[in-house]
């Protein structure tokens, strides 16, 4: 039998080899190139960019063999007694990206597709904007605009294309946990506002102790670990209903919980805020602006601006707002205007107000303000956040949620209750995983930078959905040379005014100079 210091040694050995990384599929990251955009020198295209799949989606195998370390949703008993043995027992592999996930990269557009079936059947996907091949690309969202491209023509009732944030390690935990030996390049060290307990390796560790298997969802369970961090859900959405919300958490980074303390008996007994305060337009009464043929049109391609402003119109100052545009067929679409009782019909972004008011109009809970609302948020956006772009189905509501009646049990009738025109007997996934088998969305054109700089109003010359630069409109002068020529105008939803700023303060016909803060104002 072992002396102690015999299993202090046996335990060491285990605990450096953990997590380790497969070499029996090469691991290459499909490019996907963006830009970064300033007000002074216009965009330039970050030709490094490329994504990576998260390590839940990949093939989990015996470091001396081929033999699965996890098969459905079961962990392999020999190779997997307790979580810091599988880590050391278990590799992750490299992906066949098309073949096997069927996600495809071209150009500077992404497609995930929702089933792709070839040796087995892959339901959906996630995955990373990097850096590196080692490294994620991290996000600093604070006083910047974040703006892509979206098609969801192929994405029905029942699925969520979703671009968001998540307060990652830039190196997927690779340094804070030296078990991790995968890291960024195989895609580890996802979190998010859920505290998903889902995950399969979580802090360097399999979580493979408590093990539950999903009894609906043939490729998943349930482990005694969660793991939570700050979530800025940029976009969710289908082609019926679309929202974007912020969730904080009272925890910056990272972090692990532990059964009941993941929100798993009481949803809100986490370090996160799992509802957030969502703008879904159809949530917030206005039935009439997303959807197929309607003013954001889903059955077209279309582009989504979101601007994170602070209380000081700086990058150190403390997020405020979260607005919203959209631009289609090269025109620029102002957010919708809430309809719901109670609340200003002139609100149209996020704000600490508007989401106090929504919380009472609706009578949910305010775990999100509880969990620092939108200061709270600001602190893993000065972090850094990792860029998550997913195609999902939901085994636990449906995806009602998002795009039908939710809760089901409500009166359709009350507000918040109605959140898109699906059926609450849709986005079932077993039926959706067969029927939809072929949806997928693309993400296209990705911009971030200044405010003001990764699109255009209206009046670009070019027309462009799309333009790289903020444009400023002359205001044509007499034909005389005494009198003085006045000076240029800012398009509608550019900058107009603020502490420092030297650019136009009169806006164009249509619009007023707003003020939002003490460094920013906006022609609206």
């Amino acid at each position: 039998m072992f002396n102690k210091v015999a299993l202090l040694s046996f335990s060491l050995i285990a605990m450096v080899c953990g997590q380790q990384v497969g070499t029996l599929t090469a691991e290459t990251h499909p490019a996907l190139p963006w830009q970064k955009c300033t007000t002074a020198g216009g965009c330039a295209t970050q030709s490094s960019g490329k994504v990576v799949l998260d390590s839940n989606w990949r093939w989990l195998h015996s470091t001396s063999g081929t033999t699965n370390c996890y098969t459905g949703n079961t962990w392999d008993a020999t190779l997997c007694p307790d979580g810091t043995t599988c880590a050391a027992n278990c590799a992750l592999d490299g992906a066949d990206y098309t073949g096997t996930y069927g996600i495809t990269a071209s150009g500077n557009a992404l497609t995930l597709k929702f089933v792709t079936t070839s040796a087995q059947k892959n339901i959906g996907s996630r995955v990373y904007l990097m850096a590196s091949d080692t490294q994620y690309q991290m996000f600093k969202l604070l006083n910047q605009e974040f703006t892509f491209d979206v098609d969801v023509s192929n994405l029905p009732c029942g699925l969520n294309g979703a671009l968001y944030f998540s307060q990652m390690d830039a190196d997927g935990g690779l340094a804070k946990y030296p078990t991790n030996k995968a890291g960024a390049k195989y895609g580890t060290g996802y979190c998010d506002s859920q505290c998903p307990r889902d995950i399969k390796f979580i802090n360097g560790v399999a979580n493979s102790a408590g093990w539950t298997a999903s009894p609906s969802d043939v490729n998943a369970g349930t482990g005694q670990y969660g793991t939570c961090c700050n979530e800025m859900d940029v976009w969710e959405a289908n082609n019926n209903a679309a929202a974007f919300t912020p969730h904080p958490c009272t925890v910056s980074g990272q972090t692990r919980c532990t059964g009941d303390a993941c929100g798993t008996t009481d949803r809100y007994a986490s370090v996160c805020d799992p509802d957030g305060c969502d703008f879904n337009s159809f949530r917030m009464g206005d039935t009439s602006f997303y959807g197929a043929g309607l003013t954001v049109d889903t059955t077209k391609k279309f582009t989504v601006v979101t601007q994170f402003i602070t209380d000081t119109g700086t990058a150190t100052g403390t997020l405020s707002e979260i607005r919203r545009f959209y631009v289609q067929n090269g025109k620029t679409i102002a957010n919708s205007n809430v309809n719901i009782p109670g609340m200003s019909s002139a609100y149209n972004s996020i704000t600490t107000q508007f989401c106090n008011d929504q919380k009472a109009a609706f009578g949910d809970t305010t775990d999100f303000q509880d969990k620092g609302g939108l200061p709270g948020m600001s602190t893993g956006m000065a972090a850094g956040m990792v860029l998550v772009l997913s195609v999902w189905d939901d085994h636990a509501v449906d995806m009602l949620w998002l795009d039908s009646d939710y809760p089901t049990t409500s009166d359709p009738t009350a507000p918040g209750v109605a959140r898109g025109t699906c059926p609450t007997n849709s986005g079932d996934p077993p039926t959706i995983e067969t029927s939809e088998a072929n949806a997928s969305v693309t993400f296209s054109n990705i911009k971030f930078g200044d405010i003001g700089s990764t699109f255009s109003p209206p009046g670009s010359a070019s027309g462009s959905a799309t333009p790289t630069g903020p444009v400023t409109t002359p205001t044509p002068t007499r034909p005389t040379t005494t009198t003085p020529t006045p000076g240029p105008t800012q398009a509608k939803y550019g900058q107009c005014g603020g502490t420092g700023y030297t650019g136009p303060t009169v806006c164009a016909t249509g619009s007023k100079c707003t003020y939002s803060n003490p460094y920013y104002s906006q022609c609206l």
